[in-house]
């Protein structure tokens, strides 16, 4: 019987769809001669069609099932390697994210060297991308203590990884943008973090957040924020010289935003 939550949840989706979403399903070349089956079944070409026919449609479990069916009887075939990644291509639209990330893990071992290795990437790091940003989120959002950015940071690695492996890939403007967007998001998280120990007293654990965002989100606007709140944390631990340097950094690369610390 389907629970409360994914009742909820499938009313939901059919209503609104939010968020990013993936350009679309990779396009594999197509060989001529397809594998056929040597007792009269179905041949690999007819499964695989079958599949992005039903993905196309929306019906992602009978997509799945074909997919499924097509790698166990085709491991070796021409067809395997695309037939994997639209496998998880299909779990990433039916929200299946955990089975997502990990048949995109498994395509990562089995076929370490595949010429479609850039989208397995890209598609990996759109699905921790979009992680929370269901309508069911938007709905029945979660407290506090769960909203740690640890898939964010998994689909920066992703973004990342791609970018450095395939420059010339045609994921890769795509994911630039959503590096930087990740990388605002991010910075600006641990900001908040530090502001929240700033406010409880927790002046060395505030000092730390912001150094963090400092060295690792170069290039965000909360940039600007962590500098200020690393110099009136050293000063609270009574470190004037150290916020004083903080000073001169924060004076050079924001004058505008230095005006407040006086001269």
């Amino acid at each position: 019987m389907m629970t409360f939550n994914k009742l909820i949840k499938s009313w939901l989706l059919i209503l609104l769809s939010l968020g990013f979403t993936a350009c679309s399903m990779p396009h594999f070349s197509q060989e001529d001669n397809a594998d056929t089956g040597t007792d009269g079944s179905r041949s690999a070409s007819q499964l695989l069609s079958r599949a992005r026919s039903s993905l196309k449609a929306g019906n992602y479990e009978e997509a799945i099932k074909n997919y499924e069916t097509l790698e166990a009887r085709y491991p070796l075939g021409r067809f395997a390697q695309q037939s994997l990644l639209e496998t998880a291509y299909a779990y990433y639209k039916a929200e299946e994210e955990d089975t997502a990330l990990d048949t995109i893990d498994r395509f990562k071992r089995i076929y370490p060297r595949s010429p479609i290795m850039d989208y397995a990437l890209y598609l990996r790091g759109l699905v921790n991308f979009n992680r929370g940003k269901s309508i069911l989120d938007k709905v029945f959002p979660r407290s506090f203590s769960d909203l740690d950015n640890v898939r964010q940071k998994e689909a920066f690695h992703d973004f990342s990884q791609l970018i450095n492996r395939f420059p010339n890939s045609k994921y890769t403007p795509d994911a630039r943008q959503r590096l930087q967007h990740l990388r605002n998001s991010l910075a600006k998280s641990e900001v908040n973090v530090a502001k929240y120990y700033m406010r409880r007293g927790a002046y060395l654990a505030a000092f730390n957040r912001a150094e963090y965002t400092i060295k690792h989100y170069q290039g965000s606007p909360a940039v600007i924020d962590a500098l200020k709140i690393k110099i009136e944390a050293s000063k609270a631990l009574g470190k004037p010289e150290l916020a004083a340097a903080t000073l001169r950094v924060l004076k050079l690369n924001f004058p505008a935003e230095a005006v407040k610390y006086g001269k």
